[in-house]
């Protein structure tokens, strides 16, 4: 391979989905990955959904983006005076952000003071943009702001941590860091049989088994989930995201229970799915069919596209989770299958 050569990553379209909820009707969703058995996976988990009357039901929860500036007092009293009095002044802070931008709306503002160090957590809403920029640009201007008011304050930094961008943290789950979105479906008992060999009560126990226990003794963050990264960086990078948000994306709990004779319930909850329609990466010729494929291009409220596309990820997570889980329930069905799948791929390249 010589300097300069684009090696594209191997990609596929999955699916349909059938989808209901915040998004409706079928959809196929594009996956650009190097593990292969990812692509059936998810495409067993599309096909359940094709066979249940509901499908797979979204619901987007939220979104925000955020940005936490980070300002230095002489004291901690200090600190906590002016923490208060910007809360307070949240409608005078949002005029700030209006002013400088056609999309930012400033919707909450956070404090939290450690010794003399004041961290303010500005979250707006971004439109169809990640939004990455766009709240960094706002918060310098809210910084200047601040200054002007306080000059018992000083600069401390433009972003201080608590925001908290591309690492796995509690906080953004609960205050919200992205597109919010939940994605469940309920499979009959039959369907559950057939489709992947084994039952509601088997799946439900391993759910909580290693997803629930596993995770909380591994020490994870407000998490519990079984690959929601995998299913993230494929639709990332085939839609022209910032793949290092995966690190919060990935952040999630999956839920599972038995209801009526057998019935499976499943659902994934996603707090923070970083993810935009427009902005960086979004003009690539590639990037831009794909979008337009999945419906993300369309003339929409202000936000509705990267709505759309977040929803679509949440429920393409949900199919490969839903998949994984079941083959896990089986003793030797997942090597065997990656081996098999493997195999095959390396024979026809």
């Amino acid at each position: 391979m010589t300097a300069g050569t684009v090696t594209p990553i191997p990609t596929r379209w999955v699916g349909p989905l059938h989808l209901t909820g915040d998004v409706v009707g079928a959809q196929e969703v594009p996956l650009a990955t190097y593990e292969s058995p990812l692509w059936p996976s998810v495409g067993r988990g599309a096909r359940v959904s094709r066979l249940v009357p509901d499908g797979i039901r979204v619901t987007v929860v939220d979104e925000r983006m955020t940005r936490s500036s980070l300002f230095v007092a002489q004291t901690a009293a200090e600190a906590v005076a002016a923490g208060r009095d910007l809360e307070a002044r949240i409608d005078e802070l949002g005029e700030a952000v209006t002013a400088r931008s056609r999309h930012a709306r400033l919707i909450e503002v956070h404090t939290e003071v450690v010794g003399n160090l004041l961290f303010v957590r500005f979250a707006l809403t971004t439109g169809d943009a990640s939004g990455h920029n766009m709240v960094t640009l706002a918060a310098e201007g809210l910084m200047e702001r601040v200054l002007t008011w306080h000059p018992e304050l000083e600069y401390g930094s433009i972003s201080g941590n608590y925001c908290s961008d591309k690492k796995a943290t509690a906080v953004n789950g609960i205050l919200g860091r992205g597109r919010s979105v939940i994605a469940e479906i309920l499979i009959p008992a039959a369907l559950v049989d057939e489709q992947l060999r084994s039952t509601a009560a088997r799946i439900v126990e391993l759910n909580t088994r290693k997803n629930l226990v596993g995770s909380t003794i591994a020490g994870a963050l407000r998490s519990a989930n079984a690959h929601y990264a995998n299913m993230l960086l494929a639709f990332y990078l085939a839609t022209g995201q910032d793949a290092a948000n995966i690190v919060e994306g990935s952040q999630g709990i999956t839920y599972a229970e038995v209801r009526g004779d057998g019935d499976l319930y499943f659902s994934c909850s996603l707090p923070n799915l970083i993810v935009g329609t427009v902005g960086n990466g979004k003009d690539l010729p590639f990037v831009d069919e794909t979008l337009e494929r999945l419906g993300c291009r369309e003339e929409r409220e202000p936000g509705g596209n990267a709505r759309r596309l977040a929803a679509l990820i949440a429920a393409t997570v949900l199919c490969g989770e839903l998949s994984l889980l079941a083959a896990q329930t089986n003793p030797g069905e997942l090597m065997q299958s990656h081996m098999l799948l493997e195999r095959r791929n390396g024979e026809t390249r």
